[in-house]
């Protein structure tokens, strides 16, 4: 199974069903939306890897959506498609002009769709997203979603290995705790401050001596990865 998940907006449900048949075809996960607040809180909570989105919503339109979530810094890189049954070009711009990474005129092919779906993935996947990261010895490879020390394989909790993914990527910053929880959890999960805190403690502790003192605290502030003492 491809693990990459597409949102489908749109308030049709003929039309989520075909999308939703093509995405499985194609090997990807779905969720749904019929509207721009439950496409919003989907967002929020998943975190999905693209958004087909529906130009022509009920209540707050698609175009509206998508340049609410290019405004806020958690959905900022989220990848959008726009589907609309509008072919001219000032549309085209709007939707371009709005955050969408990419435009289909209704009616489309569902093969169609998942050539322009796999394009825009493979445009807006940042790095280090699907690449293996090794630092000193110590490497993750999101692939096969392991983590080994010195070719050793260490036994590391989904959230932990999450958490490591993140800092391994971002490296010699400082998160607070609630970034932390924007970025591994998500920004709808409601999940205490503290509870980071049991997770980086996890983390060290599956990393061992030599790699959990990487994973530093940095006082009145959070976390950092860090190679430097």
């Amino acid at each position: 199974m491809n693990n990459k998940t597409v949102l489908i907006v749109d308030d049709e449900a003929p039309i989520r069903e075909m999308i939703a048949v093509a995405l499985e075809m194609a090997d990807y996960n779905y969720l749904e939306a019929e509207d721009a607040t439950q496409a919003h809180s989907q967002v929020i909570d998943h975190q999905p890897d693209l958004i087909l989105l529906d130009w022509m919503l009920p209540g707050t339109s698609g175009i509206e959506l998508a340049r609410r979530l290019k405004r806020d810094p958690v959905t900022a890189e989220t990848p959008i498609i726009m589907l609309t049954a509008r072919s001219e070009e000032d549309n085209k711009v709007l939707g371009l002009e709005a955050g969408a990474d990419d435009y289909i005129t209704k009616p489309f092919s569902p093969r169609e769709l998942v050539a322009r779906l796999k394009a825009v993935l493979r445009r807006t996947t940042p790095p280090g997203v699907e690449d293996p990261v090794e630092v000193n010895g110590l490497r993750l490879d999101p692939v096969s979603h392991r983590v080994t020390a010195q070719n050793q394989p260490l036994e590391i909790g989904p959230t932990e290995f999450r958490l490591l993914q993140f800092f391994m990527t971002h490296q010699e910053r400082a998160y607070t705790r609630n970034q932390l929880l924007d970025q591994v959890w998500g920004g709808n999960v409601y999940v205490e401050e503290r509870t980071v805190d049991v997770h980086i403690r996890r983390l060290r502790k599956a990393l061992g001596e030599n790699y959990g003192q990487l994973v530093q605290t940095v006082r009145g502030t959070g976390y950092r990865f860090s190679t430097q003492a």
